[in-house]
Protein backbone atom coordinates (compact mmCIF):
# COMPACT_ATOMS: atom_id res chain seq x y z
CA UNK A 1 0.00 0.00 0.00
CA UNK A 2 1.48 3.53 -0.63
CA UNK A 3 2.71 5.23 1.77
CA UNK A 4 1.13 8.32 3.67
CA UNK A 5 1.66 11.27 1.80
CA UNK A 6 0.04 13.73 3.69
CA UNK A 7 1.88 14.48 6.88
CA UNK A 8 0.66 15.60 10.12
CA UNK A 9 2.08 19.16 9.99
CA UNK A 10 0.14 19.83 6.13
CA UNK A 11 -3.04 17.76 7.53
CA UNK A 12 -3.24 20.50 10.70
CA UNK A 13 -2.24 22.94 7.96
CA UNK A 14 -5.01 22.77 5.80
CA UNK A 15 -7.77 21.02 8.36
CA UNK A 16 -10.50 23.30 9.60
CA UNK A 17 -9.38 22.37 13.07
CA UNK A 18 -6.74 25.10 12.10
CA UNK A 19 -8.94 27.88 12.77
CA UNK A 20 -9.87 30.83 11.05
CA UNK A 21 -6.93 30.80 8.64
CA UNK A 22 -7.32 28.15 6.77
CA UNK A 23 -11.05 28.04 6.48
CA UNK A 24 -10.96 31.44 5.00
CA UNK A 25 -7.87 31.47 2.85
CA UNK A 26 -9.49 31.44 -0.83
CA UNK A 27 -9.40 28.20 -2.60
CA UNK A 28 -6.94 27.74 -5.88
CA UNK A 29 -9.62 26.65 -8.75
CA UNK A 30 -7.91 24.54 -11.82
CA UNK A 31 -7.90 27.42 -14.18
CA UNK A 32 -7.29 30.45 -12.17
CA UNK A 33 -7.49 32.72 -15.40
CA UNK A 34 -11.44 31.00 -16.60
CA UNK A 35 -14.19 33.42 -15.90
CA UNK A 36 -16.44 34.04 -13.08
CA UNK A 37 -19.19 31.59 -12.56
CA UNK A 38 -22.31 32.27 -12.52
CA UNK A 39 -24.25 29.15 -12.06
CA UNK A 40 -22.24 26.09 -11.44
CA UNK A 41 -23.53 22.71 -13.96
CA UNK A 42 -24.05 19.93 -11.04
CA UNK A 43 -24.74 16.44 -11.38
CA UNK A 44 -25.77 13.93 -8.91
CA UNK A 45 -25.43 10.23 -8.28
CA UNK A 46 -28.08 8.65 -6.30
CA UNK A 47 -31.07 11.40 -6.37
CA UNK A 48 -33.19 9.46 -4.00
CA UNK A 49 -33.29 9.58 0.05
CA UNK A 50 -30.63 12.02 1.04
CA UNK A 51 -29.82 12.52 -2.52
CA UNK A 52 -32.73 14.60 -2.72
CA UNK A 53 -32.04 17.00 0.00
CA UNK A 54 -28.58 17.54 -1.03
CA UNK A 55 -29.74 17.91 -4.93
CA UNK A 56 -32.41 20.33 -3.17
CA UNK A 57 -29.57 22.08 -0.98
CA UNK A 58 -27.75 23.20 -4.42
CA UNK A 59 -30.71 24.13 -6.25
CA UNK A 60 -29.75 27.37 -6.82
CA UNK A 61 -27.18 25.94 -9.38
CA UNK A 62 -28.09 24.32 -12.37
CA UNK A 63 -29.08 20.43 -11.71
CA UNK A 64 -27.79 19.33 -15.23
CA UNK A 65 -28.14 15.54 -14.18
CA UNK A 66 -29.75 12.69 -12.59
CA UNK A 67 -28.22 9.74 -11.97
CA UNK A 68 -29.62 6.38 -9.60
CA UNK A 69 -30.41 3.07 -10.12
CA UNK A 70 -34.30 2.75 -9.45
CA UNK A 71 -36.17 4.33 -12.48
CA UNK A 72 -39.54 5.48 -10.25
CA UNK A 73 -36.72 7.29 -8.29
CA UNK A 74 -35.14 9.00 -11.77
CA UNK A 75 -38.99 10.06 -12.66
CA UNK A 76 -39.92 11.21 -9.58
CA UNK A 77 -37.12 13.73 -9.38
CA UNK A 78 -37.24 14.30 -13.07
CA UNK A 79 -40.80 16.26 -11.72
CA UNK A 80 -38.54 18.94 -9.85
CA UNK A 81 -35.74 19.03 -12.33
CA UNK A 82 -37.37 18.70 -15.54
CA UNK A 83 -34.15 19.81 -17.29
CA UNK A 84 -32.47 17.06 -15.92
CA UNK A 85 -30.99 14.06 -18.08
CA UNK A 86 -31.61 10.91 -16.74
CA UNK A 87 -29.07 8.07 -16.14
CA UNK A 88 -28.81 4.91 -14.71
CA UNK A 89 -24.93 3.96 -14.55
CA UNK A 90 -22.39 7.47 -13.29
CA UNK A 91 -19.92 6.04 -15.52
CA UNK A 92 -21.22 6.26 -18.78
CA UNK A 93 -22.54 9.83 -17.36
CA UNK A 94 -19.26 11.09 -16.54
CA UNK A 95 -17.69 10.00 -20.12
CA UNK A 96 -20.84 11.45 -21.97
CA UNK A 97 -21.58 15.14 -20.29
CA UNK A 98 -18.67 17.46 -20.36
CA UNK A 99 -20.54 20.35 -19.22
CA UNK A 100 -20.50 18.84 -15.45
CA UNK A 101 -18.78 21.38 -12.97
CA UNK A 102 -19.67 19.54 -10.39
CA UNK A 103 -21.09 16.06 -8.77
CA UNK A 104 -23.11 15.04 -5.56
CA UNK A 105 -22.68 11.66 -4.78
CA UNK A 106 -25.45 10.24 -2.18
CA UNK A 107 -25.19 6.66 -3.61
CA UNK A 108 -25.30 3.68 -0.50
CA UNK A 109 -21.16 3.69 0.80
CA UNK A 110 -19.84 1.15 -1.72
CA UNK A 111 -20.33 3.76 -4.20
CA UNK A 112 -18.79 6.75 -2.70
CA UNK A 113 -15.46 6.33 -3.46
CA UNK A 114 -15.59 4.93 -7.47
CA UNK A 115 -18.17 7.98 -8.25
CA UNK A 116 -16.05 10.52 -6.57
CA UNK A 117 -12.75 9.80 -7.75
CA UNK A 118 -13.47 8.84 -11.38
CA UNK A 119 -15.56 12.75 -11.32
CA UNK A 120 -12.56 14.02 -9.59
CA UNK A 121 -10.03 12.79 -11.93
CA UNK A 122 -12.09 14.25 -14.56
CA UNK A 123 -11.66 17.72 -13.07
CA UNK A 124 -15.19 18.03 -11.53
CA UNK A 125 -15.65 19.08 -7.55
CA UNK A 126 -17.51 16.68 -5.51
CA UNK A 127 -19.56 16.78 -2.66
CA UNK A 128 -19.76 13.03 -1.00
CA UNK A 129 -22.18 11.92 2.20
CA UNK A 130 -20.77 10.30 4.73
CA UNK A 131 -18.96 8.32 5.46
CA UNK A 132 -16.98 9.41 2.36
CA UNK A 133 -15.53 5.88 1.76
CA UNK A 134 -16.41 1.84 2.07
CA UNK A 135 -12.84 1.40 3.18
CA UNK A 136 -9.87 2.83 4.84
CA UNK A 137 -8.15 2.43 1.51
CA UNK A 138 -10.41 4.05 -0.56
CA UNK A 139 -10.31 7.52 2.21
CA UNK A 140 -6.95 7.50 1.25
CA UNK A 141 -7.29 7.54 -1.77
CA UNK A 142 -10.07 10.29 -2.05
CA UNK A 143 -7.89 12.74 0.10
CA UNK A 144 -4.49 12.04 -2.43
CA UNK A 145 -6.90 12.52 -5.72
CA UNK A 146 -9.07 15.82 -4.28
CA UNK A 147 -4.99 17.23 -3.36
CA UNK A 148 -3.69 16.25 -6.42
CA UNK A 149 -6.67 17.24 -8.66
CA UNK A 150 -7.21 20.41 -6.96
CA UNK A 151 -10.77 20.31 -6.65
CA UNK A 152 -13.27 21.77 -4.44
CA UNK A 153 -14.55 18.58 -2.31
CA UNK A 154 -16.98 18.62 0.70
CA UNK A 155 -18.88 15.41 2.99
CA UNK A 156 -22.05 15.27 3.94
CA UNK A 157 -21.20 15.55 7.55
CA UNK A 158 -23.72 18.79 7.84
CA UNK A 159 -22.82 19.32 11.61
CA UNK A 160 -19.27 20.80 10.96
CA UNK A 161 -21.36 24.13 9.69
CA UNK A 162 -22.76 24.54 12.84
CA UNK A 163 -21.69 27.58 15.23
CA UNK A 164 -22.39 25.47 18.17
CA UNK A 165 -19.89 22.98 16.71
CA UNK A 166 -17.38 25.31 15.91
CA UNK A 167 -17.80 27.19 19.04
CA UNK A 168 -17.28 23.26 20.97
CA UNK A 169 -13.94 23.23 19.08
CA UNK A 170 -12.33 26.66 20.29
CA UNK A 171 -13.92 25.70 23.74
CA UNK A 172 -12.02 22.75 24.28
CA UNK A 173 -9.20 24.12 22.56
CA UNK A 174 -8.74 27.00 24.84
CA UNK A 175 -8.31 24.49 28.05
CA UNK A 176 -11.37 25.05 29.74
CA UNK A 177 -11.50 21.31 30.56
CA UNK A 178 -8.16 21.15 30.72
CA UNK A 179 -6.19 17.43 29.23
CA UNK A 180 -9.23 15.42 27.78
CA UNK A 181 -8.11 11.97 28.27
CA UNK A 182 -11.67 9.84 27.65
CA UNK A 183 -13.88 10.27 24.70
CA UNK A 184 -17.34 8.67 25.04
CA UNK A 185 -19.53 8.71 21.77
CA UNK A 186 -23.17 6.53 21.70
CA UNK A 187 -25.54 6.15 19.15
CA UNK A 188 -28.91 4.83 18.59
CA UNK A 189 -28.07 3.19 15.17
CA UNK A 190 -28.33 0.57 13.73
CA UNK A 191 -32.33 1.25 12.71
CA UNK A 192 -32.21 -0.72 10.45
CA UNK A 193 -31.20 -4.88 10.58
CA UNK A 194 -27.94 -6.80 11.64
CA UNK A 195 -26.53 -9.40 12.72
CA UNK A 196 -27.95 -11.79 10.03
CA UNK A 197 -26.75 -14.04 7.59
CA UNK A 198 -27.10 -13.50 4.04
CA UNK A 199 -30.64 -15.26 2.99
CA UNK A 200 -30.63 -18.52 1.25
CA UNK A 201 -33.17 -17.43 -1.55
CA UNK A 202 -33.39 -14.92 -4.37
CA UNK A 203 -36.24 -12.89 -5.07
CA UNK A 204 -37.24 -11.40 -8.41
CA UNK A 205 -35.87 -7.89 -9.12
CA UNK A 206 -38.16 -5.27 -9.07
CA UNK A 207 -39.53 -3.51 -11.99
CA UNK A 208 -37.34 -0.76 -12.95
CA UNK A 209 -34.27 -1.50 -10.41
CA UNK A 210 -31.09 -2.28 -12.42
CA UNK A 211 -29.42 -4.74 -9.51
CA UNK A 212 -26.35 -5.27 -11.30
CA UNK A 213 -25.76 -1.30 -10.95
CA UNK A 214 -26.95 -1.20 -7.61
CA UNK A 215 -24.24 -3.86 -6.81
CA UNK A 216 -21.01 -2.21 -8.50
CA UNK A 217 -18.24 -3.30 -7.41
CA UNK A 218 -19.58 -5.73 -4.71
CA UNK A 219 -19.42 -9.25 -5.18
CA UNK A 220 -22.11 -10.83 -7.19
CA UNK A 221 -25.19 -11.69 -5.40
CA UNK A 222 -28.80 -12.62 -5.66
CA UNK A 223 -31.65 -9.59 -5.25
CA UNK A 224 -33.14 -9.82 -2.24
CA UNK A 225 -35.52 -7.17 -0.10
CA UNK A 226 -33.07 -8.34 2.92
CA UNK A 227 -30.93 -5.43 0.91
CA UNK A 228 -32.49 -2.60 -0.87
CA UNK A 229 -34.51 -0.56 -0.36
CA UNK A 230 -32.74 1.11 2.86
CA UNK A 231 -31.66 -1.87 4.56
CA UNK A 232 -27.98 -1.98 2.49
CA UNK A 233 -26.55 0.03 5.99
CA UNK A 234 -26.20 -3.55 7.87
CA UNK A 235 -24.61 -5.22 5.26
CA UNK A 236 -20.64 -5.54 4.92
CA UNK A 237 -20.73 -5.48 1.43
CA UNK A 238 -22.34 -2.08 0.63
CA UNK A 239 -22.47 -0.40 4.04
CA UNK A 240 -20.55 0.31 7.09
CA UNK A 241 -23.08 -0.10 9.99
CA UNK A 242 -23.85 1.81 12.89
CA UNK A 243 -20.49 2.98 13.13
CA UNK A 244 -20.10 4.31 9.57
CA UNK A 245 -23.37 5.93 9.31
CA UNK A 246 -23.48 7.57 12.53
CA UNK A 247 -19.50 8.63 13.63
CA UNK A 248 -18.28 11.05 10.64
CA UNK A 249 -21.17 12.98 12.58
CA UNK A 250 -21.00 12.26 16.32
CA UNK A 251 -17.31 11.90 16.78
CA UNK A 252 -16.77 14.96 14.57
CA UNK A 253 -16.63 17.34 16.81
CA UNK A 254 -13.49 15.62 19.21
CA UNK A 255 -11.62 14.59 16.49
CA UNK A 256 -11.27 18.07 15.23
CA UNK A 257 -10.99 19.73 19.12
CA UNK A 258 -8.22 16.98 20.12
CA UNK A 259 -6.42 17.05 16.83
CA UNK A 260 -6.73 13.42 16.47
CA UNK A 261 -4.39 11.48 14.27
CA UNK A 262 -3.76 7.71 13.64
CA UNK A 263 -4.62 5.61 16.99
CA UNK A 264 -2.26 2.96 17.84
CA UNK A 265 -4.84 0.44 18.75
CA UNK A 266 -8.28 -0.16 18.16
CA UNK A 267 -10.02 -3.32 20.07
CA UNK A 268 -14.03 -3.84 19.52
CA UNK A 269 -16.47 -6.15 21.13
CA UNK A 270 -20.11 -7.08 20.00
CA UNK A 271 -23.14 -9.45 20.21
CA UNK A 272 -21.52 -11.41 17.30
CA UNK A 273 -20.09 -11.19 14.18
CA UNK A 274 -20.38 -13.13 10.97
CA UNK A 275 -19.22 -12.50 7.06
CA UNK A 276 -22.38 -10.80 5.74
CA UNK A 277 -23.71 -7.99 8.18
CA UNK A 278 -22.69 -5.84 11.44
CA UNK A 279 -23.56 -6.81 14.79
CA UNK A 280 -26.90 -5.93 16.68
CA UNK A 281 -24.77 -3.90 18.92
CA UNK A 282 -20.89 -3.34 19.33
CA UNK A 283 -18.13 -1.21 21.86
CA UNK A 284 -14.87 -0.03 20.10
CA UNK A 285 -11.94 1.49 21.78
CA UNK A 286 -9.54 3.89 20.06
CA UNK A 287 -6.23 5.00 21.64
CA UNK A 288 -4.38 7.84 20.06
CA UNK A 289 -1.07 8.88 21.71
CA UNK A 290 -0.15 12.27 23.25
CA UNK A 291 -0.55 14.85 20.39
CA UNK A 292 1.13 18.84 20.55
CA UNK A 293 1.16 18.91 24.26
CA UNK A 294 -2.29 16.87 24.54
CA UNK A 295 -2.33 13.37 26.33
CA UNK A 296 -3.30 10.59 25.28
CA UNK A 297 -6.84 9.66 24.93
CA UNK A 298 -9.41 6.93 24.64
CA UNK A 299 -12.63 7.10 22.62
CA UNK A 300 -14.79 4.85 23.22
CA UNK A 301 -17.82 4.15 20.76
CA UNK A 302 -21.10 2.29 21.48
CA UNK A 303 -24.24 1.15 19.38
CA UNK A 304 -26.86 -0.95 19.85
CA UNK A 305 -28.19 0.22 23.02
CA UNK A 306 -24.80 0.16 24.69
CA UNK A 307 -23.53 2.87 26.53
CA UNK A 308 -21.16 4.59 28.55
CA UNK A 309 -21.16 3.29 32.39
CA UNK A 310 -23.33 4.80 34.86
CA UNK A 311 -20.77 6.10 37.03
CA UNK A 312 -19.91 8.22 33.69
CA UNK A 313 -22.82 9.46 32.79
CA UNK A 314 -24.86 10.40 36.22
CA UNK A 315 -24.03 13.47 36.20
CA UNK A 316 -25.80 14.16 32.69
CA UNK A 317 -29.13 12.42 33.65
CA UNK A 318 -29.26 14.58 36.73
CA UNK A 319 -28.17 17.58 34.67
CA UNK A 320 -31.16 16.94 31.80
CA UNK A 321 -33.60 16.12 34.91
CA UNK A 322 -32.78 19.77 35.87
CA UNK A 323 -33.43 21.21 32.86
CA UNK A 324 -37.77 22.02 31.07
CA UNK A 325 -39.27 21.11 28.70
CA UNK A 326 -40.80 23.46 25.84
CA UNK A 327 -43.72 23.49 28.15
CA UNK A 328 -41.78 24.30 31.65
CA UNK A 329 -42.12 21.04 32.72
CA UNK A 330 -38.68 19.23 34.11
CA UNK A 331 -37.55 16.66 31.76
CA UNK A 332 -37.10 12.97 32.43
CA UNK A 333 -33.90 11.98 34.33
CA UNK A 334 -32.61 10.13 31.01
CA UNK A 335 -29.41 9.64 29.20
CA UNK A 336 -30.37 10.56 25.72
CA UNK A 337 -29.82 7.82 23.23
CA UNK A 338 -27.03 9.19 21.29
CA UNK A 339 -24.46 12.05 22.29
CA UNK A 340 -20.63 12.85 22.93
CA UNK A 341 -19.09 13.26 26.09
CA UNK A 342 -15.71 14.31 26.56
CA UNK A 343 -13.80 13.76 30.04
CA UNK A 344 -11.31 16.59 30.74
CA UNK A 345 -9.21 17.13 33.80
CA UNK A 346 -11.34 20.10 35.16
CA UNK A 347 -14.25 19.52 33.57
CA UNK A 348 -16.70 17.47 31.02
CA UNK A 349 -18.35 18.57 27.63
CA UNK A 350 -21.39 17.25 26.76
CA UNK A 351 -23.06 16.91 23.51
CA UNK A 352 -26.66 15.76 23.58
CA UNK A 353 -26.79 15.77 19.87
CA UNK A 354 -26.01 14.16 16.64
CA UNK A 355 -23.96 17.14 15.19
CA UNK A 356 -22.03 18.21 17.77
CA UNK A 357 -24.32 21.72 17.05
CA UNK A 358 -25.53 22.16 21.13
CA UNK A 359 -23.27 21.48 24.07
CA UNK A 360 -22.86 21.76 28.04
CA UNK A 361 -20.05 22.29 29.98
CA UNK A 362 -20.41 20.27 33.47
CA UNK A 363 -20.45 20.39 36.67
CA UNK A 364 -22.71 23.05 36.13
CA UNK A 365 -21.12 25.16 39.26
CA UNK A 366 -17.92 24.94 38.09
CA UNK A 367 -18.54 27.40 35.01
CA UNK A 368 -20.86 29.63 35.99
CA UNK A 369 -20.58 32.92 34.49
CA UNK A 370 -17.75 31.50 31.88
CA UNK A 371 -18.05 33.47 29.06
CA UNK A 372 -15.19 31.42 26.63
CA UNK A 373 -12.31 32.28 24.20
CA UNK A 374 -12.83 34.73 21.15
CA UNK A 375 -13.72 33.10 18.19
CA UNK A 376 -10.95 31.69 16.11
CA UNK A 377 -12.94 29.85 13.55
CA UNK A 378 -14.97 31.46 11.03
CA UNK A 379 -18.51 31.03 11.18
CA UNK A 380 -20.41 29.11 8.48
CA UNK A 381 -22.60 30.43 5.70
CA UNK A 382 -24.57 27.18 5.10
CA UNK A 383 -22.90 23.50 4.90
CA UNK A 384 -24.00 23.61 0.78
CA UNK A 385 -23.25 27.11 0.57
CA UNK A 386 -19.48 26.51 1.79
CA UNK A 387 -19.29 23.83 -1.02
CA UNK A 388 -21.11 25.79 -3.64
CA UNK A 389 -18.76 28.51 -3.21
CA UNK A 390 -15.46 26.87 -3.06
CA UNK A 391 -16.42 25.42 -6.69
CA UNK A 392 -17.09 29.06 -7.77
CA UNK A 393 -13.30 29.93 -6.08
CA UNK A 394 -13.68 31.28 -2.87
CA UNK A 395 -12.92 29.86 0.44
CA UNK A 396 -11.66 26.07 1.31
CA UNK A 397 -15.35 24.19 2.68
CA UNK A 398 -14.92 22.94 6.60
CA UNK A 399 -15.37 19.73 5.86
CA UNK A 400 -13.09 19.07 2.76
CA UNK A 401 -11.56 15.81 1.99
CA UNK A 402 -8.12 16.61 3.51
CA UNK A 403 -9.97 15.99 6.82
CA UNK A 404 -13.06 14.02 5.97
CA UNK A 405 -11.39 11.47 4.33
CA UNK A 406 -8.95 12.11 7.61
CA UNK A 407 -11.96 11.18 9.73
CA UNK A 408 -13.48 8.39 7.65
CA UNK A 409 -9.93 6.52 7.36
CA UNK A 410 -9.96 7.02 11.46
CA UNK A 411 -13.49 5.48 12.09
CA UNK A 412 -13.61 3.04 9.45
CA UNK A 413 -10.53 1.33 11.46
CA UNK A 414 -13.07 0.31 13.97
CA UNK A 415 -15.42 -1.61 11.13
CA UNK A 416 -11.34 -3.79 10.19
CA UNK A 417 -11.54 -4.50 14.11
CA UNK A 418 -14.95 -5.45 14.06
CA UNK A 419 -14.02 -8.21 11.18
CA UNK A 420 -11.24 -9.25 12.00
CA UNK A 421 -12.19 -10.04 15.40
CA UNK A 422 -9.17 -8.73 17.96
CA UNK A 423 -7.42 -5.89 19.22
CA UNK A 424 -5.48 -4.01 16.33
CA UNK A 425 -1.82 -2.51 16.50
CA UNK A 426 -2.49 0.24 14.10
CA UNK A 427 0.58 1.52 11.63
CA UNK A 428 -1.21 4.17 10.40
CA UNK A 429 0.84 5.96 7.51
CA UNK A 430 1.37 2.61 5.92
CA UNK A 431 -2.37 1.27 6.84
CA UNK A 432 -1.56 -1.86 8.42
CA UNK A 433 -1.97 -3.64 11.28
CA UNK A 434 1.19 -4.86 12.88
CA UNK A 435 -0.18 -7.73 14.62
CA UNK A 436 -2.64 -9.08 12.27
CA UNK A 437 -2.25 -9.40 8.87
CA UNK A 438 -5.28 -10.77 7.88
CA UNK A 439 -7.12 -7.15 8.06
CA UNK A 440 -5.86 -6.24 4.83
CA UNK A 441 -8.71 -7.88 3.43
CA UNK A 442 -10.61 -5.22 5.00
CA UNK A 443 -8.77 -2.09 4.44
CA UNK A 444 -8.27 -2.24 1.15
CA UNK A 445 -11.25 -4.37 -0.58
CA UNK A 446 -11.58 -6.10 -3.82
CA UNK A 447 -13.57 -4.59 -7.10
CA UNK A 448 -15.60 -6.72 -8.89
CA UNK A 449 -14.87 -6.99 -12.79
CA UNK A 450 -15.56 -3.50 -14.52
CA UNK A 451 -14.99 -1.44 -11.67
CA UNK A 452 -12.36 0.57 -10.37
CA UNK A 453 -11.12 3.57 -8.15
CA UNK A 454 -11.31 5.97 -11.38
Amino acid sequence: MPQQNLSRRRFLKYSSIAGAAAFGAPYIMRAQDQPAINKLNIAVIGAGGKGASDTDGCASENIVALCDVEQKTLDARKEKYPNAKLYKDYRKMLEEMKEIDAVIVSTPDHHHAPASIMAMKMGKHVYCQKPLTHSVYEARMMREVAAKQKVATQMGNQGSAESGLRRAVEVIQSDAIGGVKQVHVWSNRPIWPQGMDFPKESQPVPEGLDWDLFLGPAPERPYNSAYHPFKWRGWQDYGTGALGDMACHTANMPFRALKLGYPTAVEATSSGMNKASYPKSSKIKFDFPAREGMPPVALYWYDGGEKPDAELTDEIVEFIGNQKDKDGNPRPKKLPTSGCLLVGEKGKIFSPDDYGARFHLLPEKDFEGYQGPPETIERSPGHYKEWLDACKGGKRPYSNFDIAAYLTEIILLGCVALRVGKKLEWDGPNMRAKNAPEAAQYVKRQYRKGWTLG
